[in-house]
This record gives structure tokens, C-alpha cells and sequence, in this order.
């Protein structure tokens, strides 16, 4: 109480403009307190008007500031831009967020906006905000009364109801604030100008080329956006005529009269009656055609979320929909803040929304969350239809996946001799992550090519595969069919280990043995032998560069997503069909095969290249930055210790170091798979929207049958 006295005496609505604007959020400061409790807010705010009751001057002093305030403040930008990017493009936002938390912001401005994000900067405001009850709202009401005569309509359409939104006052019946005519207030103006404004800012993102050209045809065929402004403007009018009580075209231009006799003057009353009662009439069929016609600017805007989903994601595009979507309930707001039976409430729905807006406007998460969650919906399921043949559900495939995965080892020991042919030509760290780079490229591409399969590489693949069964999985059993899936996707990656294995250290032993007898050196000499055996012990960082191998895995997965969904939005394989000059020099037909082999193969290039380059250059930039991280992948570490002992020769089979990194194995191949498909099964969970209560049942599920029957999680 002490605090809030000094704080009213240091009130002067005679200072200056930044000195006023600091009192406001000085102000402010103290009735959030700490935040931890919405209501102690509210009884902070009842504190102060019991106060300014109390004390006549001082509430006068308060009203005289506050009226200063609100005339010198552009209301305009708070209501009609806050919250929205000032070009409507997701980079920008980015850039302006970025300003917001690295540079300082002045309380001298007299834009609104700018005054209320200095002021309602607290995640708690919207809590306390929200939490006013009608009587307190009723009292500050009376205390920043302006003339501002709300209601003036009855009767409002239904088709105010805004989908998958609270319900607003205005779907009821409304019964006239008032009877006589009353001038427009400042705050109405300001309401009135913030539509305009906002239908203004919906009607140019409609027509942008970006998101007309994408638009349903049939949503887009009665051209919504193009009677936006005319309607908006046409209800401005219609409600400043219900207000002033004079016919919509003469209201702002009638001359003052003299003084009636009292008979004229009874005729005069007859005479405004009729003109207020038709102006009321006018003004609610033009807020039913506004309402309307916002609707369908809407539908018509969710239409290009289908040519989104079908031809590919843009998180530009996302982005102008989202700022068009809020533009669009915001006029619903403002709307609802002049035609409320209880304007107060609307009121303070549209302040606590400001600032829950203002708090959301400092998170660059919440930007890229919002922005891209369509994004890694569509990399999740391209993702999911690129992992499907990875998943063996028979005997058959089984034994097909054991085949594709021991043809894959045999690869893989190719790689493993060319790796350290390449190390035997020395360079520098650069060089030699990027000739390994390219190794690990060519090689994954050739397997991917050939058809064959290389483990680790399947969970990033199958988990979004596995994700997308979730989808209305509400019975038992739908969810019994859910863990069907699952024994069949560890039992799949169970094979791709096996095969890779059993064929990689036998070919890598060959291999060892031809170089032997033609050059007479193995692969590499006794001193590199050991060392490689020594980094590969169990005893050390092997576990930890195995759980970072499978985050690089689950990478190479996003970003074959993200280049698929690039390639199928901007229509490559069209172009390479079609465009007059691809097909003049490769001839139509041969145009023809090329687009649909990269349109079929366009995820595993990028997803084979990506991991190549990630697992050869990445560790050689993090041991420039001094983090001696490096990479181990089953397969390529199996080759590896199969060349070492090849080296050393019987000898190395009465090494510790040896049996150390040969135990090694199985835990790279778990901490591989486990932790590439946590991340992707993570990433496609949250593109399915489940909650915490269907991932607990999928956990309980999946462990019950774990208990019953564990052998189904290993073979067919």
C-alpha cells in the first residue's frame, strides 16, 4: 500500500511524454507483483480504485492524466498491427524479434504499440488480465470513461461464431445501449479506423500472387477479397449513422439548425426515431454482410493449405496464411468490442489477447513453432512414405531384408578400404573429412541405387512410417495393431544389422588378404592398428560418439524430408519433364525418365549425400573448434575392426583391445538405432498432435508386450 501511495504522488499529467509513459509502467509493475498469482493481481488493481475513490483529487489527477494519454497515444497501431510482422514475410518477423530482445526500447513514442509492449512485458499479464471479474471491470470502466456509446445493434447473425474459438457475445440477441443519439466517442474512432485498417492488410495479403495463385478455385470463384474494404467501409459508415441518429450519407455533413418551436419539435423526434430505427436496420444487414464476407475470406485462404499439403510446404507461406488467419479475428475482436451487449468484457478479451501477443512476441520458439510445425508435418510423412519399404512384415521380407542388408556390408567394405587408402595420402584435417566425405557419399548413394540397405539408416526412415499408424487410433485394437508394427520395425532393423555384419567383416578380411598377397601390406600397419582398436574400446567415449552418430543420422532423415518437400513445391520434376529446353537437349522421352528418376530418387540422394558429409566433414570442423567428438556407426566400425586385426594377424586375437572393441558393437548398434529413432518417432508424434496421455498407453502397450512376448521383437 506504502509502494502505491508513493507511487499516485509522483503522478503529473503536467510531465513529459516519456515521464508519463514511465508512471504507466511503473504502474503496471507493481500491480503484476511477482506474477506467481493471477488473483493477487486483480486485488492489486481493486487496491487502486478503492484508493482513487477514496481520494477525489487524486482520482482526478489520475483522469486528467489518463485523458492526456489516451489523446496523445496512436490507438490505431495497438489495435489494428500489434502483434503482426510488419511485411508479412517469416524472415522479417525473425529479423524484428531479434531486435526486440538485443536492443532497448524508449517509453518516448507516441505509438501505442510500442508503449504497450514496454508496459505488459510479463508471460504473467495475460493471466491477471483475463482474471478480472466484472464488477472490477465495471469500475475502471467508470474511472477511464470516455464517450464511447458501444451497443447500438440487435440481433447480430450467427455467422459471427468464429470456428475453433471461444464463443463471442455477439451470437446472442442484443438489446440497444441506448435510445438517443449520441456522437461517435475516441475510442469508437479508433475502433472503427483499426478495421479499415486490418480489412485493408487482409485484402492485399489475399491478393498476393503468393497466395491467390495456390487458392481453391471454388472458394476463390466469388472473389471475397475484393468486397472486403467496401463492406468494411460500409460498416463504419452504417454504425457512425446508428450513432449520430442522421441518414449514413448526411451524418457527417449536416449544418446545424435553429432551436425548434415545440410542435416542430415533436415532429422532429418522430422524424429521428425513423431515421435511427432505419440506420439501425441498415447497420445490422451491413455487419451481417461484413461477417459473412470475412468468413469466406477465410475459406477461401484455408483452401491454399490443401495446394500446401499436396504440392509441397513453404514456411513463407505458412506464415502470410497465419498473419492473414489472426488479421482476420482480429476485425472479429474489434467488431466485438462495438457490438458487444457487454463491451467491457470484449474489452478486456481483446487486451489480454494483446498481451498473451506481447508476450509471444519475444519467443523466436514460438515463431519457429508456429511457422514450420506444417513444415515438419509434411517432412514427417515424406519421411514415413520413404521408410515404408524398410519395415519387414513376413518371414519372406525378412529374409529379403537379410539379403539387401548383407549385399549393403559388402559395400561398406569397399568404403572401409578406400577410407583408409584416403588417410594413407595424408592432408590436412579439411582435406581429409572432405575426401571421407565423399567416400561415405558415394558409398551410401551406390547402396541406395543398388537397392541394397545399410543399417542405422532405417529408424530415421521408419519412425515417422511408424507415427503416421497413430492417426485415429482410439481402440484397443487399433493400438494392439500399433505394436504389431513396432515388433515388425525392430525385427526389420534387427536383420540390417545382422546382414551389414555378416557380410562386412568377411569381405573387409578378403580384402585384407588380396592386398596382402599383391602389395604385401594390409590395409593399414600395426601402429594404426592398434590405435583404431583403442578408439573403438568399449571402456571410453565410444557410447557417447555412438549416441551423437545417431543424431546425425536422424539430421540426414530431416534434411532428405526438407529437400523432397523443396523439390515437390517448386515442381522440379515438371520442369525437368517439360521446359522447352531441357527437352531440346535431352529429347522428350529421355526428359521424361530423368524427372521421374530424381523425383523417385531425390530423398535417398539427399539423404545418403547429407550423411556422408556429416559424418566425414563435421568432425573435422568440431576438432578446429577444439571438441574432439568423432563418429561411429556399426557397420563402418565393424570394417574398421575387421581391417585392424587383419593388420596385426593371429597376434591380434590374443589382444584385449581387440575383444574390448568387438563388445563395443552391440552397444553402437543400439545407441545408432535408439537414438536416431527417438528423435524422428519425437518429430512425427508432434506432427500427429498426440498428447501426454496417448504416449503414455502407446509406453504401456509396447512394454506389456515386451513382458509376453519378447522373442516377437527379434525374429519372424
Amino acid at each position: 500500500m506504502q509502494q502505491l501511495k508513493l507511487l499516485l504522488a509522483s503522478l503529473d499529467p503536467h510531465a513529459s511524454l516519456a515521464l508519463r509513459h514511465v508512471w504507466l509502467v511503473r504502474l503496471l509493475a507493481w500491480i503484476r507483483g511477482d506474477g506467481i498469482s493471477p488473483h493477487a493481481g486483480v486485488q492489486r488493481v481493486q487496491i487502486l480504485l478503492d484508493l482513487l475513490e477514496a481520494q477525489p483529487a487524486q482520482r482526478a489527477k489520475f483522469q486528467a492524466w489518463w485523458a492526456l494519454l489516451a489523446q496523445t497515444l496512436d490507438v490505431s497501431t495497438l489495435l489494428a498491427d500489434f502483434g503482426f510482422a510488419p511485411r508479412a514475410a517469416f524472415v522479417s518477423e525473425l529479423g524484428q524479434r531479434l531486435r526486440r530482445k538485443l536492443l532497448p526500447a524508449t517509453p518516448e513514442t507516441r505509438d501505442a504499440a510500442e508503449l504497450f509492449g514496454l508496459a505488459i512485458d510479463s508471460a504473467h499479464d495475460p493471466a491477471w488480465l483475463a482474471a478480472l471479474d466484472d464488477a472490477t471491470l465495471l469500475r475502471i470502466g467508470q474511472l477511464l470513461a470516455l464517450p464511447c456509446p458501444f451497443s447500438v445493434l440487435q440481433d447480430l447473425p450467427a455467422a459471427w461464431a468464429v470456428p475453433n474459438s471461444e464463443p463471442s457475445f455477439l451470437a446472442n440477441s442484443v438489446a440497444p445501449a441506448h435510445t438517443g443519439a449520441k456522437p461517435l466517442g475516441l475510442w469508437q474512432h479508433e475502433l472503427l479506423d483499426a478495421i479499415t485498417y486490418c480489412a485493408a492488410q487482409v485484402r492485399a495479403a489475399g491478393f498476393s500472387p503468393e497466395l491467390r495463385l495456390r487458392m481453391d478455385s471454388a472458394a476463390a470463384h466469388n472473389r471475397p477479397f475484393h468486397a472486403l474494404a467496401a463492406d468494411a467501409q460500409a460498416f463504419c459508415t452504417a454504425y457512425t449513422a446508428a450513432c449520430d441518429g442522421a441518414s449514413p450519407v448526411r451524418a457527417s455533413r449536416t449544418a446545424p439548425s435553429p432551436p425548434p418551436i415545440p410542435a416542430q419539435a415533436a415532429q422532429a423526434a418522430q422524424a429521428v426515431d425513423h431515421t435511427s430505427h432505419a440506420n439501425l436496420t441498415q447497420a445490422k444487414a451491413v455487419a451481417e454482410r461484413l461477417l459473412l464476407r470475412l468468413e469466406a475470406c477465410r475459406q477461401a485462404a484455408a483452401g491454399v493449405y490443401g495446394h500446401l499439403d499436396e504440392h509441397g510446404i513453404s514456411v513463407g507461406l505458412v506464415f502470410r496464411l497465419q498473419q492473414m488467419r489472426q488479421r482476420i479475428m482480429r476485425i472479429r475482436q474489434l467488431l466485438d468490442c462495438l457490438l458487444s451487449p457487454n463491451p467491457a468484457r470484449s474489452a478486456q478479451r481483446l487486451v489480454a489477447r494483446l498481451a498473451l501477443l506481447s508476450a509471444q512476441g519475444r519467443s523466436l520458439r514460438q515463431l519457429l513453432a508456429s511457422s514450420s510445425s506444417l513444415l515438419a508435418s509434411k517432412v514427417a510423412q515424406r519421411s514415413a512414405e520413404a521408410g515404408e519399404h524398410y519395415i519387414t512384415r513376413s518371414p519372406q521380407e525378412y529374409r529379403a531384408m537379410l539379403g539387401t542388408a548383407a549385399g549393403g556390408g559388402a559395400v561398406v567394405a569397399l568404403t572401409t578400404w578406400a577410407k583408409f587408402a584416403l588417410m594413407g595420402l595424408g592432408g590436412t584435417a579439411f582435406w581429409a573429412g572432405w575426401f571421407a566425405s565423399l567416400n561415405y557419399a558415394l558409398s551410401f548413394v551406390a547402396i541406395g541405387l543398388l537397392g541394397l540397405t545399410l543399417a542405422t539408416k532405417q529408424p530415421a526412415m521408419t519412425a515417422p512410417a511408424l507415427a503416421s499408424k497413430l492417426q485415429g487410433m482410439h481402440s484397443p485394437a487399433q493400438l494392439e495393431g500399433f505394436v504389431d508394427e513396432v515388433t515388425h520395425l525392430v525385427r526389420s532393423q534387427v536383420a540390417a544389422v545382422l546382414g551389414n555384419l555378416a557380410l562386412v567383416v568377411p569381405c573387409v578380411l578378403v580384402i585384407s588378404a588380396l592386398l596382402l598377397h599383391l602389395r604385401g601390406g594390409a590395409m593399414m600397419d600395426a601402429q594404426q592398428a592398434l590405435y583404431t582398436l583403442q578408439s573403438l574400446h568399449l571402456i571410453g567415449p565410444t557410447a557417447l560418439f555412438a549416441a551423437f552418430t545417431g543424431v546425425l543420422l536422424f539430421a540426414s532423415s530431416i534434411i532428405a524430408g526438407w529437400v523432397e518437400n523443396w523439390f515437390v513445391l517448386h515442381r522440379l520434376d515438371s520442369a525437368l519433364r517439360y521446359n522447352p529446353r531441357i527437352s531440346r537437349v535431352l529429347g522428350a522421352a529421355r526428359a521424361a525418365r530423368w524427372a521421374q528418376f530424381w523425383r523417385r530418387h531425390i530423398s535417398g540422394f539427399a539423404a545418403n549425400v547429407s550423411l556422408g558429409l556429416l559424418l566425414g566433414m563435421l568432425p573435422a570442423f568440431l576438432g578446429f573448434l577444439g571438441l574432439g567428438i568423432e563418429v561411429r556407426h556399426v557397420t563402418l566400425s565393424a570394417g574398421q575392426i575387421a581391417a585392424a586385426a587383419a593388420a596385426l594377424g593371429w597376434q591380434a586375437l590374443g589382444l584385449p583391445a581387440l575383444w574390448w572393441s568387438v563388445a563395443a558393437i552391440p552397444v553402437v548398434a543400439f545407441l545408432n538405432l535408439a537414438v536416431s529413432f527417438y528423435c524422428a518417432f519425437r518429430v512425427a508424434l508432434a506432427a500427429q498432435r498426440l498428447g501426454g496421455q496417448d504416449r503414455a498407453r502407446i509406453r504401456q502397450a509396447i512394454w506389456q508386450r515386451l513382458k509376453s512376448a519378447p522373442w516377437s521383437f527379434l525374429r519372424p
